[in-house]
């Protein structure tokens, strides 16, 4: 006869390992995700930009806080121009199946106006899933005072 304490321990175990895979794929997709974000704000995708970001979403800049149109409308319009971000390094947590935190330490090149500046930031983005879709629900920079 089985000891139905070892098969408690391996239902556990395999539970425990299909959580993990999980967790890992979520953090892939919330990665890949946020790098193609990147991506269309260096080519002004304000169409796609649009889908990614949740309806009450808000953007935290140096200059100020706004929701979702006015994010659209200010990258549509040129008025920020997010040209590179080069990306030092990323982390995710996965608080559960539908919500995640991706934080991002970057050199940012924009044109803000007529003027274009580089500063270090450590960039927070918080995703939720709506409808099997993820969604950018908040993006705060943060300016760094030094790049180590």
């Amino acid at each position: 006869m089985i000891n139905k304490q070892l098969i408690l321990g391996i239902l556990i175990s395999f539970m425990c390992m299909h959580m993990a895979i999980a967790q890992s794929e979520i953090e892939q997709q919330i990665k890949e995700l946020s790098t193609l974000k990147w991506q269309w704000m260096a080519d002004k995708n304000a169409d796609s930009l649009a889908v990614l970001f949740h309806d009450k979403a808000k953007f935290v800049h140096m200059g100020g806080t706004w929701g979702k149109d006015r994010e659209v409308d200010i990258i549509r319009g040129g008025f920020i121009h997010y040209k590179k971000a080069k990306i030092h390094e990323v982390m995710v947590e996965v608080l559960n199946e539908s919500t995640a935190i991706l934080w991002n330490e970057i050199t940012l090149v924009a044109v803000v106006g007529q003027n274009e500046v580089t500063n270090p930031f450590m960039v927070t983005e918080v995703y939720i899933k709506q409808n099997d879709n993820w969604k950018l629900a908040d993006l705060t920079f943060s300016k760094l005072l030094v790049r180590e």
